[in-house]
């Protein structure tokens, strides 16, 4: 029998949203996750806000906001708002009502100095990584240190003399067409009018260059999670000098373990590494700056395997996370995206394990 279409709209409904998202989807496990964060944020959001005054969002629905921005790859502020209008799910998120009107995309840039200014997505980060200490998810004793380039959001017609010399001529289009042949541009001549902090870089030899920025994330061995990322200047050396920075944060005296590839292959880390009490993992050049006193031992070798697994954190930040192209000027406000996509993350790696936990039990 063919069924018929009702034409008439519900005038009354008792459901919540919290019914309409079905009780095994995956982001059951990571909401009590990001409430009791957020609970450990409240003293930081009080600094954050005046007494008295008219009431703001609260910075609770911003968080929840940005991680799912990063969780379902929504493009941009102003399209996550949009969406937040209809979306059930991202209301039930958010502790909304259906009825609940969305707020509106300037919210968020006109509360980003605030967030900045109180370091609010380096806390986050630091309380889901504290849940997952709780959850014993994370060992103190093996890491893996790497770097990528991250495209800016600025165009390489945008990289002009610093001088404000001759500009190649350019058609009169609205957007022209510029010839650069001929010309040498090198980031010590040259700046994007764009993103002045972004830097010209390729990945490797016969590679195009971009203007860039360089992220950089210290992984956490036994399960993956990141337990520090960092997002500076595209210098060439930054993913050394950064690297030895979040090791010197890992808490605790006793001796360490770092995996990297062959680029941290240098008389310099090597060394500052061992004054550290940080044994190096990193993959061997042809002349190698470490010895047969690491290279014999298993644990290298597990290393050498497990460092490779960072691979898939820059490929989710970058496919699912929003990475392509960074949406933000500026290396602080990068960095704060960073912090948030991170937590993100670690979000959805600790729900596959909680989810998975039974079955290895069983």
């Amino acid at each position: 029998m063919r069924g018929m279409a009702e034409k008439q709209a519900t005038m009354l409904s008792a459901a919540t949203p919290d019914q309409l998202v079905p009780q095994d989807h995956p982001i059951r496990e990571i909401k009590p996750i990001v409430d009791r964060a957020l609970s450990e944020l409240s003293p930081t959001f009080n600094r954050m806000y005046a007494e008295v005054g008219r009431p703001s969002i609260p910075p609770e629905h911003l968080l929840k906001g940005c991680l799912l921005i990063a969780l379902y790859s929504i493009r941009s502020e102003r399209q996550f708002c949009e969406r937040l209008q209809y979306d059930l799910l991202f209301k039930w998120f958010l502790d909304l009502n259906i009825m609940d009107s969305a707020f509106d995309a300037s919210t968020f840039s006109k509360n980003k100095e605030r967030l900045l200014k109180h370091q609010v997505a380096r806390e986050f980060l630091g309380a889901v990584l504290a849940e997952a200490r709780r959850r014993k998810l994370l060992s103190q004793d093996h890491f893996t240190v790497d770097g990528t380039l991250l495209e800016a959001w600025a165009s390489l017609k945008s990289f002009r003399p610093k001088d404000g010399g001759s500009e190649p001529p350019a058609t009169a289009e609205k957007n022209p067409s510029v010839d650069f042949r001929g010309e040498r541009r090198i980031n010590a001549t040259h700046q994007s009018t764009t993103d002045p902090e972004a830097r010209l870089a390729r990945k490797g030899s016969g590679k195009e260059a971009k203007l860039c920025f360089a992220g950089h994330v210290l992984m956490e061995n036994r399960t993956g999670l990141v337990v520090d990322v960092a997002v500076t200047q595209a210098t060439g050396t930054a993913e050394r000098e950064t690297a030895l920075d979040m090791l010197e944060g890992v808490p605790g005296a006793h001796r360490i373990t770092v995996g990297a590839d062959k680029n941290y292959d240098t008389h310099n880390f090597v060394t500052e590494c061992r004054g550290m009490n940080i044994t190096p993992h990193v993959a061997c050049r042809e002349w190698s700056n470490v010895d047969q006193r690491t290279t014999r031992h298993l644990g290298y070798q597990v290393s050498q395997r497990v460092r490779k697994r960072v691979e898939e954190i820059f490929g989710w930040v970058k496919t699912v996370g929003g990475g392509r192209k960074l949406r933000y000027i500026g290396v602080a406000r990068n960095q704060l995206w960073a912090e948030l996509t991170a937590a993100a993350y670690n979000l959805v790696r600790m729900a596959k394990l909680a989810l998975t936990k039974p079955a290895m039990a069983a």
